[in-house]
């Protein structure tokens, strides 16, 4: 009876590195769609980044998976990354005007996903019980959160009437916190 448990046990932990995984490939195809609906080519910057980023976290489930190693979440300062586009779109005063409201409506899902993906991450950090597992599964929700900051100002901005201004006005100070 013990090793029944400790096999749906095993089954259970299986299946949610394949969940996690599918989720982070789900989120660089929704990335990649977003760039090809998007206009703004600052934007598409942007959501080519952030497929980048669903990719590297799905390699670190994926070594978990396998138990190959523990990988270590590397800070790869993408809201830097993502403030310093906005800057050059704001140099450029690209317009994003553009965007449709099924565009925006896209980004919105993004964002909401974005907040799934931190919360299921932070519930598999209770569940387990390895310290470096949760680890992981913690710095994968920090992770989360950045992709989440990122898509509300997204929104944010497209969603204005003058998003120039928003540019000029946004509270990217915040940036390093995350």
């Amino acid at each position: 009876m013990i090793a029944h448990d400790e096999t749906q046990v095993w089954r259970l932990i299986m299946d949610v590195y394949e969940f996690a995984m599918q989720m982070e490939k789900d989120g660089e195809e929704h990335y990649l769609d977003l760039v090809k609906r998007s206009s703004s080519p600052g934007l598409q910057k942007i959501f080519t980044l952030l497929a980048g980023e669903e990719v590297e976290h799905y390699k670190y489930i994926d070594q978990l998976r396998q138990q190959s190693a523990v990988p270590q979440v590397k800070n790869r300062k993408v809201l830097k990354n993502v403030r310093n586009i906005f800057i050059e779109m704001r140099e450029q005063k690209e317009a994003t005007q553009a965007e449709t409201a099924i565009t925006i409506d896209a980004y919105r899902h993004a964002r909401d996903i974005e907040e799934k993906s931190k919360t299921f991450y932070l519930e598999r950090a209770k569940e387990t019980k390895d310290g470096k597992i949760k680890l992981i599964f913690e710095q994968l929700a920090a992770e989360e959160e950045k992709h989440l900051h990122i898509m509300q100002n997204i929104v944010d901005f497209v969603s204005r009437s003058d998003p120039g201004n928003w540019l000029e006005n946004a509270e990217w100070h915040h940036i390093d916190e995350y």
